[in-house]
């Protein structure tokens, strides 16, 4: 038996039991609505009503703010909105914007494009939420840096609203499903996706690197820890100059690719709207659709769960909901423009429906439909996913490290151990194959979702309080 096979086996039934509870599906005709759909999705769309479409209306302030105009020394918190920003985003951005949307276009249909990007723009409003609490119950730590998130949140909004043991709760339960799971989906799974995209175009079979993952995941390992050991601040300042640049070079690509095959657009545009409401099509149709779409556009933005508020809670500002505007643009980013250029690019160049019963999906479907038309771009597009992943590691390195001091207290040893244990795990990432460990991790991330929405529902108020007492 390899490693491979005792890991999948010891680890596939607590994957296949937290898996079932957080994705229980209603049975509906021609198709399948998983529980933790509806929370995101209803979520998303009582924040957007509740705060009278703040995503929409808010929309020209959060570009102001992230600008810098409204910045002021000696403001509150550690590091620039902008920097928060990226640090956010780029614990978003990464392999799921390109192998998700492909998967979700192969089981859904081009119409899930559709419903990608309405989550999308519910999201912003629910990220709006979930970060403006993050800045509002962030603690300040002896040593100067900034503790926040929605374990914060939990536990002091709720205990300053009468509730403290069910904040503390909620709080515990959120720490520690987002230790576990950010070693999973935003460690292992990320250095195993880089490292197999490595190994391809440097020759696959043929490659120096084949069957020397563990080499990838120490090169991959040595070059987390040189980031993510001078705290956030580091982290910051490497996704500023980072994440701009290779979303820059992704949504290129993908313009050049769309340009390229113009005459095709209305015909591809026409397909998204189509699909979406018809009847026709796999998975169920407009319905599956609807699911797959949701589904992978909370994956890929984590609108509902949380994370990103534990970066945005260290952003220099005394307003919480100035960076609760600022976080809107994240899901925006993240799922309205990016994931919708990685749909275009498929939906004007190969896709044909038989390919959703078909072995051709997730980035091999990406990969091949800007190689459609730009024959040398699988080696600029391998270099965007390596990045992608890269970035998405260290983003949730702080994550789960903040997660972790929670859960162990803050202190020199607890976050040195952290940082170790999450480098060790990337090589193990890039060394074995993961099965049940990522779906198991996958099921853990979106488990998060439930604590936070209880407390996102019964914190709305202050949310709304906060937006109004917001003055730039």
């Amino acid at each position: 038996m390899t490693i491979d096979q005792l890991i999948d086996g010891a680890m596939r039934p607590v994957a296949d039991a937290v898996s079932g509870f957080v994705f229980y599906a209603l049975p509906l005709p021609g198709a399948e609505l998983p529980l933790i759909v509806i929370w995101l999705a209803a979520g998303g769309l009582f924040f957007t009503v509740y705060l009278r479409f703040i995503n929409v209306r808010g929309f020209a302030q959060a570009l102001r703010i992230v600008s810098g105009r409204y910045a002021r020394e000696g403001d509150p918190g550690e590091i620039s909105q902008f920097s928060a920003l990226t640090t956010a985003v780029s614990g978003t951005v990464g392999i799921g914007n390109m192998a998700g949307v492909a998967v979700a276009i192969s089981v859904g249909g081009p119409g899930a494009t559709f419903w990608l990007i309405v989550a999308g723009l519910l999201g912003m409003s629910a990220k709006f939420a979930e970060c403006t609490l993050g800045v509002l119950y962030r603690r300040r730590n002896p040593d100067g840096s900034v503790s926040g998130g929605p374990m914060h949140y939990l536990e002091r909004g709720l205990g300053a609203r009468g509730w403290p043991a069910l904040g503390r709760g909620l709080g515990i339960f959120y720490a520690a499903a987002m230790v576990l799971g950010c070693l999973g989906i935003g460690n292992m799974f990320q250095s195993n996706q880089a490292a197999a995209i490595l190994i391809d175009i440097t020759g696959a079979d043929a490659s120096v690197f084949a069957g020397r993952g563990w080499l990838i995941g120490l090169l991959l390992a040595g070059a987390v820890a040189l980031v993510i050991i001078g705290g956030i601040r580091t982290i910051a300042g490497t996704t500023v100059r980072l994440v701009p640049g290779m979303a820059l070079l992704y949504v290129t690509l993908a313009l050049l690719v769309i340009g390229l095959n113009a005459e095709r657009l209305p015909a591809a545009v026409a397909a998204i709207w189509q699909g979406a409401f018809t009847s026709t099509g796999m998975a169920g149709g407009a319905l599956g659709a609807l699911v797959i779409g949701f589904r992978r556009a909370v994956f890929s933005n984590e609108a509902g769960l949380g994370s990103a508020a534990i970066a945005h809670a260290t952003a220099r500002t005394p307003h919480p909901a100035s960076e609760g505007l600022v976080a809107l643009l994240e899901p925006f980013i993240d799922t309205v423009v990016i994931c919708t250029m990685t749909a275009l690019v498929i939906t004007t160049t190969i896709y044909d429906p038989a390919l959703a019963t078909g072995d051709i999906s997730g980035i091999e479907l990406t990969t091949r439909a800007f190689a459609s038309t730009l024959s040398w771009s699988p080696v600029p597009l391998a270099t965007a996913a390596i990045l992608f992943a890269f970035s998405t590691m260290i983003a949730w390195a702080y994550y789960g490290l903040k997660a972790f001091t929670y859960l162990a207290g803050e202190g020199r040893l607890q976050d040195f151990g952290f940082k170790l244990a999450f480098c060790a795990f990337v090589v193990v990432g890039a060394s074995v194959d993961l099965g049940a460990v990522i779906d198991l991790s996958d099921a853990l991330v979106f488990v998060v979702a439930i604590p936070n929405l209880i407390g996102l529902y019964l914190l709305a108020p202050v949310v709304k309080r906060e937006l109004e007492r917001y003055r730039p």
